[in-house]
């Protein structure tokens, strides 16, 4: 008797022309959508594009985005975004996001990640978006050339590991730090296998909470995060003004009631603390009191999935009517520029800069060592990014902790690391 299938089993198998796929089995599959940023797309492809004599196999289904190196910081970096757009223009590439924000987030924003689509990036953290419903997977520079070059590869198909979270998370406590309790609890050693995230609470999230989730699928090891489409998904992507047209199709991708997990772990939601990830790994994490005291220089809201608007308006709810602490700086770097303006048509951006924050260009910047705000030898930072690797901020004798943007405006109001309820009166 067959079994049911899981929502990445349906669509790796339609990807691949079948009709149900099994973990372990290697399937040829054809891609719908494909991506890279400055770092890994056009400079990384061309020379690969330019010995084989091929080009992108439809344009229309490749973007690239002006991200890392935006805005430029020396001659390089110029030269790097100089080509994306030259190599982007060359090809016939008409989806170039250039310098308005980071991929993960600025794809979504244009409505370009689709329920069910198989989704190709360029970046380790492309998984954010199977938060729509889509396997979402990141492959390194020479796979993404033969991808746009062929418009398909290969995969082994992933068990899925199914997380479900019920009941109703306290103030305060967010994606983010469900995110880094998963990190220790299930481990960063996942790989070959998907996450699906379900249950009451995920359900209950907005699209740019599950979009966290199923970005740090990459700190747990997992070759993609997923999340069944919904009404929220629907509503998201209308907003766009790509709606989805077959939401019945999109709603029958969720996992059968008799799938197959590699494993299930549930938890309750209103057990869950504000997290915090001490140097120098994301799967260092404990509850905020453990490392309540810890004084920081440098506060950082950033990244794909730090700095979106809901970010920003946590950090302000935190910030409005403080000020930043002397001795400890707060560097902001709103994810896109759509975001930038929701901030400042809110009033979220005035907020940010009467505390005393900094407002930094868009784009990955000091979450991947790149542009403003790196670190010094010897100094600490908080950050609500998705990595604190020894260097990746900087100097290797840096000390960066991860929190949630709660968490980092509530430390660069007090200078050092504290539970965000003790200011907010929730605890």
């Amino acid at each position: 008797m067959a079994r049911g299938a899981t929502l990445v089993e349906k669509v790796i198998a339609r990807a691949a022309g079948l009709n149900t796929v099994t973990p372990g089995q290697i399937v040829v599959a054809k891609v719908d959508f494909a991506y890279a940023h400055d770092s890994s797309g056009a400079r990384r492809w061309k020379p690969i594009l330019d010995t084989l004599g091929a080009k992108i196999w439809d344009p229309s289904k490749v973007a690239l985005v002006n991200d890392h190196y935006a805005p430029a910081y020396d001659a390089e970096t110029a030269g790097f975004l100089q080509l994306t757009r030259q190599f982007a223009a060359a090809e016939g590439i008409e989806n170039l996001f250039d310098m308005v924000g980071i991929s993960h987030l600025v794809l979504p924003e244009a409505g370009l990640i689709r329920p069910g689509a198989f989704i190709a990036g360029g970046d380790s953290h492309t998984p954010m978006g199977g938060a729509f419903g889509a396997y979402a997977a990141g492959y390194g520079a020479t796979d993404m050339a033969a991808i746009v070059a062929t418009g398909e590869t290969w995969l082994a198909v992933p068990a899925t590991i199914r997380i479900e979270w019920t009941g109703t998370f306290a103030p305060y406590v967010v994606a983010k730090d469900v995110m880094l309790h998963l990190t220790r609890v299930v481990g960063m050693d996942n790989a070959f296998r998907a996450v699906e995230f379900a249950g009451d609470a995920v359900k209950a999230m907005p699209m740019t909470a599950r979009m966290v989730l199923c970005n740090m699928a990459a700190e747990l090891g997992a070759e993609t995060g997923v999340v069944a489409p919904d009404e929220t998904t629907f509503a998201y992507l209308a907003a766009t003004g790509r709606p989805v047209e077959d939401k019945a199709a999109a709603l029958a991708l969720a996992s059968d009631p008799d799938a197959v997990f590699e494993a299930v772990h549930r938890f309750r939601a209103e057990d869950l603390e504000p997290q915090i990830a001490a140097p120098h790994s994301p799967g260092n994490t404990g509850p905020v009191s453990h490392y309540a005291g810890v004084k920081v220089d440098q506060a950082y809201i950033g990244a794909c999935m730090g700095a979106k608007a809901d970010d920003l308006r946590m950090a302000a709810a935190v910030l409005r009517g403080r000020k930043v602490a002397p001795g400890t700086r707060l560097l902001v770097a709103p994810a896109s520029q759509s975001t930038f303006k929701t901030a400042s048509d809110e009033g979220v951006l005035a907020d940010l800069i009467t505390a005393g924050a900094i407002i930094m260009p868009s784009g990955c910047g000091a979450c991947a060592g790149y542009g403003g705000g790196v670190l010094a030898d010897g100094e600490v930072c908080i950050s609500s990014t998705n990595r604190n690797f020894l260097g990746r901020m900087g100097s290797s004798h840096a000390s960066v902790y991860l929190g949630s943007p709660y968490a980092v405006a509530a430390a660069a109001v007090t200078g050092h690391i504290v539970d965000p309820r003790a200011l907010m009166g929730g605890r």
